[in-house]
């Protein structure tokens, strides 16, 4: 599955069995993956394994971003566990499966470590409440790692349910936040944090460059401050509300347990919540590039394992290939196959798996070439998944 996934950039069956090749029918082949992707639900195996791979490439500082997102399909109706999920590209509600990811990246560097990658249903199969998911997901993670690491949440994560067990656990973290919530202020008194923000000095000045899609590279100028607040439920608990205006037309509001005293600081808890965007390009590219919202499995096991092959596939692409000396010689390679015709685009995992698909199964034999070479439809990687 692994090799076929990279092989046809695709997670439809049929697809994955034409680029296997087998010495058999190939209805065959698509019935054996058919019965056997559903046959055991690997997300635990295949996701404690990536969590113990990814351990190594995360560090103190390293950003470890939580994202929620889904996969739609509108017009399915026999596919297993479909509930309502709000489409992340167009706001509308439909049918679907939610899916709960964290990406470690560093604020530095083009590195994205792909540590769980779990599809879910709120419909039956055990399911309780988003936030324990959420705490799940963060449990598993820490289990391996340790509190290494700042944990980034967008707005979904501004839940008092989940910042009392965040607090509990001692992780350090950067939420962005809605205008909804109270809190304390410096002078010991309850206020909306949207009147917090308002009224919070910003001094230092920045200038931040914009890459709005199909239009010209804008430059913005922007205004950070901070304060000291604190939780209404969690008094004790001393925090930083780092605000950002100029970005939009009301002010970003992060709030921080790290350590801001300086505008400097400041800064740097705004560059640890914009290097989460990583988690949604991720997210977004494995959508795009190997037709994930095209799935047709029908089991909710199938469609898990699914999911968790395609984080597999994405560990190799985005860590792998670039982690042993032995193998940037390949990485070379697959930039070369890619055929691109300019640059490298930013997140370049897409060029990647475009190269991977030229080598794999973009070349084209004749049947004497296939008759004087022998083929094999396997894929040795570096990366052990070991006993299911």
């Amino acid at each position: 599955m692994i090799y076929g996934i990279q092989a046809s950039k695709d997670v439809k069956l049929a697809n994955i069995a034409r680029a296997l090749d087998e010495d058999i029918s190939l209805i065959k082949t698509v019935g054996r993956l058919s019965r056997q992707i559903g046959s055991k639900d690997l997300t635990p195996t295949i996701g404690n394994r990536l969590i113990e791979e990814g351990k190594p490439f995360i560090g103190k500082d390293t950003v470890l971003a939580l994202d929620l997102s889904d996969i739609s399909k509108e017009y399915s109706e026999k596919q297993e566990g479909l509930a309502p999920v709000r489409d992340g590209s167009t706001g509308k509600i439909k049918d679907g499966w939610p899916i709960l990811a964290v990406v470690g990246a560093d604020v530095r560097g083009d590195k994205v470590i792909p540590l769980y990658r779990k599809l879910y249903t709120k419909r039956g199969f055990g399911f309780k409440s988003e936030n324990l998911e959420i705490l799940g997901a963060i449990d598993e993670v820490i289990k391996v790692i340790g509190k290494k690491g700042v944990w980034a949440l967008d707005r979904g994560g501004d839940r008092w349910k989940l910042f009392v067990p965040i607090l509990e656990r001692k992780l350090k973290f950067v939420v962005r936040m809605m205008s909804l919530r109270d809190m304390i202020d410096t002078e010991r008194k309850v206020r909306n944090i949207a009147a917090i923000a308002r009224g919070t000095r910003c001094s230092k000045k920045a200038e931040i460059v914009i890459h709005p899609k199909g239009e010209p590279v804008k430059k913005k100028t922007i205004r950070i401050g901070s304060q000291h607040v604190s939780f209404t439920f969690e008094e004790n608990k001393e925090l930083t509300l780092v605000v950002i205006k100029g970005m939009g037309k009301k002010p970003l509001m992060l709030l921080t347990n790290l350590k801001v005293e300086t505008a400097e600081d400041a800064l740097k808890i705004m560059e640890i919540y914009l290097t989460r965007w990583k988690c949604e390009e991720s997210f977004r590219f494995i959508k795009e590039a190997y037709q994930l919202e095209d799935v047709k499995v029908l089991k909710y096991k199938g469609l898990r394992n699914i999911v968790s092959l395609i984080m597999a596939v994405f560990f190799f692409v985005s860590v792998v290939l670039g982690a042993a000396a032995k193998l940037r010689i390949l990485l070379k390679k697959v930039y070369e196959k890619s055929k691109r015709l300019f640059e490298i685009p930013p997140f370049k995992q897409y060029a990647i798996c475009d190269g991977i698909y030229n080598l794999l199964f973009g070349r084209k034999f004749s049947r004497e070439d296939k008759e004087s070479i022998p083929q094999t439809p396997q894929l040795w990687l570096p990366l052990n998944i070991s006993e299911f």
